[in-house]
C-alpha cells in the first residue's frame, strides 16, 4: 500500500510539474512585459537608428523584436574592456542576437551569461592574427569598433555581431546543448547537405561571395554565411541560390523579401 501511495504521489508530481513550470514561466514573461513597456520607446529609439532590418519589420514584428531584445539584455552580464560603457551598447549587441534568431523559438543563447565588449581588435590565445570577436566557454567576445562598423554597413559583407552570434547559436545547439531548438537542429542537417560541397570546393580554391575566410573551416563557413545572408541577401541568393534557400528554411526568415509593412499602413 505504501509503495502504491508513493507511486501515485510521484506520478502526480510529474504530471503537474510541466504545466506548473509553464504557468510560472508565463507569469514571469507577463511581469517582464510590463517592465518592458516602460522602456519600449527607448529601445526603439536606439535600434531604429542602426538596424535597417528592424525598420523593415511591421509594427507587430517590431514590438516582438524589441521585447526579445529586452529579455536578452536582461539575461546577460556585459563587461567592458578599455572602452567606455554606454546605454546603447548592450541593447545594440542584444539586437544582433535577436536579428539572427528572430524566426526561431529559442533565442536567448542561454549558456552564455557573459558578453565581453573590447574596444578594438585584440589578440587571443596563441594566435598571431588579431581578433574582432570570438566565442568560447567563458562567453561571447566582441570588438566594439568593428561591431559598430558592421551595423552601420561600413564593412562589405561583414558584421561581427551577427558572425559571433552565429557561433553562439551553434554552440548552444550542438556543443553545450543547453538551448536546443528542434527546428534549427533538424534543418541544420539539410543546410549542411548544401553547404558542405560548397565549403569543400572553397578549400580546393573555388571563389564566391563568402570570401576566403569562409573556407578556413566549417565553423567559419557557417558564421560567414550568416553575415552575408543578412548583409547581402540579394547577391547571395543570386550566386548561391541553394545555400540561400537552405538558410531561409533554417532560420525561418528571408531578408531579401522583408517588406516594411509599417510604411504601407501609414500610407
Amino acid at each position: 500500500m505504501e509503495i502504491l501511495i508513493i507511486f501515485l504521489v510521484v506520478t502526480s508530481i510529474l504530471i503537474l510539474q510541466n504545466p506548473v513550470g509553464e504557468w510560472i514561466n508565463r507569469l514571469n514573461v507577463k511581469r517582464q512585459y510590463k517592465s518592458f513597456l516602460a522602456q519600449e520607446t527607448f529601445y526603439h529609439s536606439i535600434i531604429s537608428r542602426y538596424y535597417r532590418y528592424y525598420n523593415r519589420l511591421n509594427l507587430e514584428e517590431q514590438r516582438k523584436f524589441l521585447f526579445r531584445t529586452y529579455l536578452f539584455r536582461k539575461a546577460k552580464r556585459f563587461h567592458y574592456i578599455e572602452v567606455s560603457e554606454s546605454a546603447e551598447m548592450p541593447i545594440l549587441i542584444s539586437a544582433a542576437a535577436i536579428q539572427l534568431t528572430f524566426g526561431l523559438e529559442k533565442y536567448s543563447l542561454n549558456y552564455f551569461r557573459d558578453i565581453f565588449v573590447i574596444k578594438d581588435d585584440y589578440h587571443y590565445g596563441f594566435y598571431s592574427r588579431p581578433f574582432q570577436g570570438h566565442v568560447d566557454l567563458s562567453g561571447i567576445y566582441l570588438s566594439w569598433d568593428n561591431f559598430l562598423k558592421g551595423i552601420k554597413g561600413e564593412s562589405t559583407n561583414c558584421n561581427v555581431g551577427l558572425h559571433e552570434m552565429g557561433h553562439a547559436l551553434a554552440w548552444v545547439n550542438f556543443v553545450t546543448k543547453t538551448e536546443e531548438d528542434k527546428h534549427f537542429k533538424k534543418e541544420f542537417k539539410n543546410f549542411s547537405k548544401v553547404a558542405r560541397p560548397i565549403f569543400e570546393s572553397m578549400q580546393q580554391g573555388a571563389k564566391n561571395i563568402l570570401g576566403d575566410y569562409a573556407g578556413s573551416n566549417y565553423h567559419e563557413f557557417w558564421a560567414v554565411s550568416v553575415e552575408v545572408f543578412f548583409e547581402n541577401p540579394i547577391r547571395l541568393r543570386h550566386e548561391l541560390p541553394e545555400l540561400y534557400k537552405a538558410m531561409t528554411h533554417l532560420l525561418r526568415q528571408d531578408p531579401s523579401v522583408i517588406v516594411n509593412t509599417a510604411n504601407k499602413i501609414a500610407a
